[in-house]
């Protein structure tokens, strides 16, 4: 049962490691058993037959490449993700996030929503008699807009896309029948994501926060917007029939009750089901708060040395003492405090009570380029960093570690920051990027998250929102030293911009 899903575990990860070029499945197993075969046989002595095995070929084996002129040869698993639900369940909610993942952790996903749809090519301002059961002709153009979605979503995916998001409410049988046998003819699997939510005061507070303000009642009273969204609402439900492991035995899904107080999980095929399940039993609405701060300013930062496990200068040890003074204001119930294994994030946190320490939280691995400052590294690796400079993101330090590989690090950190309620996160500079570009969705990870602005001495505060998140930035008036190294092009990095 778990060799597929096994074997394509292993062709996500030697996909990561051979700069974005997909190895089927059997040919990661095969992969993966010469690295194992050359990690692990025993040296022969001097002598023998044998040749010896160099540790140095492993690590060339496994070195990012160039991509290849074949790459296109190489299959990608395509997936559609299909949302199932009544209106104001949160189903717009949960694709954004699952779609901001997926983009994260180098999985491209696109959502296709059937309202935007329906805005563009009908018109915003469709009353709730369009989405009356009995209205024969807007049944028609609402099933030609879905199919249109999907015409969509199959031209993306031809272009390189991996999973497409159908954000529409797919909530009778025959919709969701039609959707799977379109996927099947292009050989595509479907999974199905059911949000269902019982709780009358959240949908209330989903219709007030997000569904009263779209371009749909834009010339309405609240008042008369509410009652037109609720007749839509109940207009869905005489046709509504939930995802059932009985009546649906054939299909994937998972169905979510109140984002995150139950789920069922219902015949899950594939790896990049396994890992969407993963993550969205994780997601919850429960309000929360998430601070995201640098370490205070190091005795390397001053010497603009990279890596080390330096202590934190005078300056360093006074942001440690702003920083808690700030949180102390800020008052939050329930504040969980993590930071990395570094002295100098372990010192930033010091006048904290109750911290955890996480190893997936420590700054990206310099290799052998610790403790040395750039213009070293040009000197003594000239290849490495001219590769570092045209592809920051993928491209390792010797012996260490890429942004791609840090992200990978730290997913299992990214769940768990989902999961909780208020936290505050000391980390690095690399760190700080990845885990912001997350919340913040960056369009184009690979060019733009390696240069993202995080300074020293300044508390990043992300309140996550059904719309998105709100972030805000604040200088704790502390001076450091300025870390940043822009591109060398005449592009500009993403940055946010400080709260005054």
């Amino acid at each position: 049962m778990l060799a597929g899903p096994l074997m394509m575990h292993l062709s996500y990860t030697l996909r990561r490691r051979f700069r974005g070029h997909w190895l089927p499945a059997s040919s990661a197993v095969i992969c993966s058993y010469v690295l194992v075969s050359l990690t692990s046989f025993p040296l022969p002595m001097e002598g023998s037959a044998h040749p010896r095995i160099c540790p140095e070929v492993v690590e060339r084996i496994m070195r990012p490449r160039p991509s290849s002129p074949c790459s296109h040869l190489l299959d990608d698993p395509k997936l559609c993700v299909a949302m199932v639900g009544l209106p104001a369940r949160g189903k717009s909610y949960i694709a954004k996030k699952l779609a901001y993942y997926l983009n994260w952790v180098d999985m491209s996903a696109r959502i296709f929503n059937l309202g935007e749809y329906r805005r563009r090519l009908v018109g915003a301002e469709s009353p709730a008699e369009f989405f009356h059961p009995d209205n024969d002709a807007a049944r028609e153009t609402r099933r030609r807009l879905a199919m249109t979605a999907m015409d969509d979503m199959f031209a993306w995916m031809d272009s390189g896309g991996m999973v497409g998001i159908i954000d529409a409410t797919n909530s009778t049988i025959q919709r969701r029948t039609e959707v799977v046998a379109r996927c099947k003819e292009r050989g595509i699997d479907t999974f199905f994501v059911e949000s269902v939510c019982n709780d009358d005061e959240q949908v209330f507070k989903n219709i007030m926060q997000v569904k009263v303000r779209l371009v749909d009642y834009k010339a309405m009273k609240i008042e008369d917007a509410i009652a037109d969204f609720k007749e839509r609402i109940d207009y869905y439900k005489t046709r509504y029939i939930p995802l059932n492991p009985d009546m649906d035995a054939s299909l994937s899904f998972i169905t979510m009750v109140d984002v995150g107080r139950h789920f069922t999980i219902h015949s899950l095929q594939g790896y990049i089901q396994m890992r969407i399940v993963r993550y969205l039993v994780n997601l919850h609405l429960k309000p929360r708060v998430i601070y995201l701060s640098r370490h205070g300013e190091s005795e390397y930062n001053v010497q603009q040395l990279i890596g080390g496990d330096s202590d934190l200068t005078p300056r360093g040890e006074q942001y440690a003492l702003a920083l808690r003074e700030f949180m102390s204001k800020e008052n939050v119930p329930n504040l969980e405090v993590w930071c990395s294994t570094m002295r100098r994030a372990i010192q930033t946190v010091r006048h904290f009570s109750r911290v955890q320490s996480w190893k997936a939280l420590d700054e990206l691995n310099a290799g052998e380029c610790d403790g040395m400052t750039y213009e070293e590294t040009k000197l003594r690796f000239p290849d490495m960093y001219d590769q570092r400079e045209r592809d920051k993101y993928h491209t390792r330090y010797p012996r260490g570690e890429s942004y791609a590989d840090l992200v990978e690090r730290l997913e299992p950190r990214l769940l768990e920051l989902e999961r909780v309620q208020n936290v505050l996160v000391v980390c690095h500079q690399a760190v700080a990027r990845c885990l912001l570009a997350y919340f913040q969705n960056v369009d184009d990870i690979e060019a733009e998250l390696p240069y993202m602005e995080v300074p020293l001495h300044t508390i990043i505060k992300i309140t996550p929102l059904p719309t998105g998140c709100d972030i805000e930035m604040f200088p704790l008036g502390v001076n450091g030293v300025n870390t940043h190294r822009p591109r060398l092009s005449s592009s500009t990095s993403l940055s946010v911009h400080p709260k005054e």
